[in-house]
């Protein structure tokens, strides 16, 4: 076993050399035993066969909804989600792609590592995400940057960082996002700096799905959506009975082609669940529309019924963040005895702001169906989230349920 790390982390690698004496470990330090050296005096190794459909990495889903699970990354899933997102990033040789994104991540991982290098580009990695430092290496233009990538939370962040300017960011040929869900408050602040956001959608068991096309009339013509199908990827949306829904109706998106896992490390039971008749079930509900566009509605375990009415959290948090005070939101189902279901909407306000809570009502009561509507609005300091910016919403369901049984208390 092989452990490259940097200095920073010398006390818990030695921790765990401790524990695994069986494991190598190479510090990215200068000096001779450090990586350079190390690749330097190395001897060249000849070209090594391996099975193609053997795991190559465990890449650990977000535990947005419990317990993450390890995804079996075959060698052709690596490079098969490679190709896909080559084709709808428009990535090749002459390409520039920055990363501070994590490598434990798909994203990081395998759309702009792997497919840079696989495809001859030049990969510029960062440490961690600093929005000034970010900013700065995207006005750089002797490294001169095409390609940068980010989840939403990054986006803004960049887009609220005092050095933020629009010609920062003009050399770029995309800014791609995805992760969660786009404001179109979001979209619109960039189209307006000549800046593309483009969306997109796919997870850890298939790398890229959808992807908006690098075009600025498709963004600003589909704000919200995640745009059309990887090219080695079949979809279908599938309803309840098992059966394709007709055209614009909602359903669950399932998946088949040679980037989808072949199931979770040491779950079999998980596996099982998540193929039919060897589909992927994503658990993600969604649409297309007339354009062949698709619509990400909501995660299947997300929506709840309220009053025999289907309510997807994503268009009333949509609603939400469409308020100028709230900074960010997260909506949740939890048991009601009237109706099933309710909705109950955890808000961060932005500094300063003093939106109040019939405000926020009003807001959703001329915007929103009744049933839609959520039945409490509580303001919190943060919302949890992965490292990956998606929110841990069984976190929300369990401070709830623990609030309610502190009240009966």
């Amino acid at each position: 076993m092989l452990l490259v790390h940097d200095e920073e982390f010398s006390a818990v690698v030695a921790e765990l050399a401790a524990i695994s004496p069986e494991m190598e470990a190479i510090a990215t330090a200068d000096g001779p035993a450090g990586l350079a050296a190390r690749i330097e005096a190395s001897s060249p190794v000849g070209s090594v066969s391996g099975d193609a459909d053997g795991a190559c990495v465990l890449l650990y889903t977000s535990g947005t909804t419990g317990q993450p699970k390890g995804v079996v990354i075959t060698r052709r899933n690596a490079f098969f989600a490679a190709v896909n997102f080559s084709f709808v990033g428009e990535i090749g040789p002459a390409s520039v792609a920055l990363c501070d994104l994590p490598f434990f991540h798909t994203i990081g991982l395998i759309a702009v590592a792997r497919t840079t290098l696989m495809l001859g580009g030049t990969l510029v990695i960062s440490d961690r995400f600093i929005p000034a430092r970010t900013l700065a290496a995207l006005a750089d233009r002797q490294r001169a940057v095409t390609h940068y990538f980010a989840v939403p939370q990054i986006a803004l962040a960049l887009r609220n960082d005092p050095a933020y300017s629009a010609a920062a960011l003009s050399g770029l040929h995309a800014l791609f996002v995805g992760g969660a869900p786009l404001t179109q408050a979001l979209i619109e602040s960039y189209l307006d700096d000549g800046v593309a956001l483009v969306n997109g959608y796919g997870m850890s068991e298939a790398g890229t799905v959808l992807h908006v096309p690098i075009d600025r009339r498709a963004v600003q013509d589909n704000p919200g959506s995640v745009g059309l199908p990887a090219p080695l990827l079949d979809i279908r949306i599938v309803g309840e009975g098992g059966s394709d829904v007709s055209a614009g109706e909602i359903g669950e998106l399932w998946l088949r082609g040679p980037s989808v896992t072949p199931g979770y490390w040491n779950k079999p039971a998980e596996t099982a669940a998540a193929f039919t008749d060897g589909w992927y079930r994503t658990g993600d509900l969604g649409r297309c529309e007339a354009n062949g566009f698709y619509r990400i509605v909501d995660r299947l375990k997300d929506m709840y019924i309220s009053g025999g009415e289907n309510v997807y959290p994503a268009e009333v948090e949509a609603v939400l963040a469409s308020h100028p005070d709230i900074l960010d939101t997260a909506v949740v189902g939890i048991p009601d005895i009237r109706w099933g279901e309710c909705g109950v909407a955890y808000v961060v306000l932005r500094p300063g702001a003093v939106a109040t809570g019939e405000a926020i009502a009003d807001l959703c009561a001329a915007r929103l169906a009744a049933f839609k509507r959520p039945a409490r609005i509580l303001f919190v300091e943060t919302i949890p989230r992965t490292a990956s910016g998606k929110v841990q919403k069984h976190v929300l369901r369990q401070l709830h349920s623990d609030e309610t049984f502190q009240r009966q208390a």
